[in-house]
């Protein structure tokens, strides 16, 4: 897949809420920060990363506002709620259950 591969969206919901759970960022940073991170493995579209958060904030799971950049460019930075963190351990979990499983079938020798 290498540079290209895609991120299903509860994969990026995942993802956002637990590179948020860090710091505060914009947009553009969080979508940084994810190919970074994935060693250019995975990259976030713009149209996907902005639906997702605009989901997050829906939910409750993430609040946003205004500021300036290290640019001096005004961006719309977001940070983790409460609820967000509770939502972010849920995902971790089904995550873990979820390649544990995929690792046992891919290991499979029978």
């Amino acid at each position: 897949m290498g540079t290209e591969s895609w991120v299903i969206r509860g994969t990026l919901d995942m993802l956002i809420l637990k590179l948020l759970s860090l710091e505060p960022m914009h947009g553009w940073g969080i979508a940084e920060r994810i190919q970074r991170l994935s060693g250019d493995t995975l990259r976030a579209q713009q149209g996907s990363l902005y639906s997702s958060l605009h989901r997050l904030t829906r939910e409750g799971w993430i609040r946003s506002w205004w500021a300036e950049t290290e640019n001096g460019r005004q961006a719309r930075y977001y940070e983790l709620t409460r609820a967000g963190a509770r939502q972010l351990a849920h995902e971790t979990s089904q995550w873990e259950r979820l390649a544990a499983g995929v690792a046992r079938v891919m290991t499979a020798t029978v």
